[in-house]
């Protein structure tokens, strides 16, 4: 995965796992809050939240186009989807 998001973004591997520890660490707390209910991801709100962490020096284009790469990826292997 990370090859095929280096590959669409030509982020750094740096780049895209630190943008990618903060996606998970938004959807823990997302799954935490949610008590056993399904959890909705809103994708402006999740970009948002990674630029906000003090660590991430990166622009919203390229934080973005990191998590848009990682959803292509995830779709095109069955594991993700979006909801209408």
């Amino acid at each position: 995965m990370m090859q095929y998001i280096a590959d669409k973004t030509k982020a750094s591997k740096t780049n895209i796992e630190l943008v990618l520890k903060h996606e998970q660490a938004y959807i823990n707390k997302a799954h935490e809050n949610a008590k056993g209910k399904d959890v909705d991801i809103d994708g402006d709100d999740l970009a948002d939240y990674i630029l906000s962490r003090k660590d991430v020096k990166l622009d919203e284009l390229t934080v973005e186009s990191i998590l848009d790469a990682e959803m292509d990826y995830l779709m095109d292997k069955g594991h993700a989807g979006y909801v209408d």
